[in-house]
């Protein structure tokens, strides 16, 4: 079956960077779209980044978009978020989610087929 893990969450201060990694296993990736969700406490999950496995594609939140970078690594089916310039509102939650198609712009967590397990990121002031 599909697996995900995440992993690189931590404590940063304000302006700082974080890489966070998504180990993925037991699917044909290269048919899927990958991304990034977060969920602060009592915000719903909301879309980070996508990335089309086959062509690497990627689509950013505004929120994000010149600050983070999604990336995928085909040899070791493993998905990176680049988090620089990082924010006190970036705090939250992160989630590694995968969707079985190839269809890029779909950014509503139901519509996603599998999840990890999340790894938090604070960002202090």
């Amino acid at each position: 079956q599909v697996q995900l893990v995440e992993s690189g969450g931590g404590l940063v201060q304000a302006g700082g960077s974080l890489r966070l990694s998504c180990a993925a296993s037991g699917g044909t990736f290269s048919s899927y779209v990958m991304g990034w969700f977060r969920q602060a406490p009592g915000k719903e999950r909301e879309h980070v980044a996508t990335i089309r496995w086959s062509d690497g594609i990627t689509y950013y939140a505004d929120s994000v978009k010149g600050r983070f970078t999604i990336s995928r690594d085909n040899a070791k089916n493993t998905v990176y978020l680049q988090m620089n310039s990082l924010k006190p509102e970036d705090t939250a939650v992160y989630y590694c989610a995968a969707r079985t198609t190839r269809v890029l712009g779909i950014t509503t967590p139901a519509r996603y087929d599998y999840w990890g397990q999340g790894t938090q990121v604070t960002v202090s002031s």
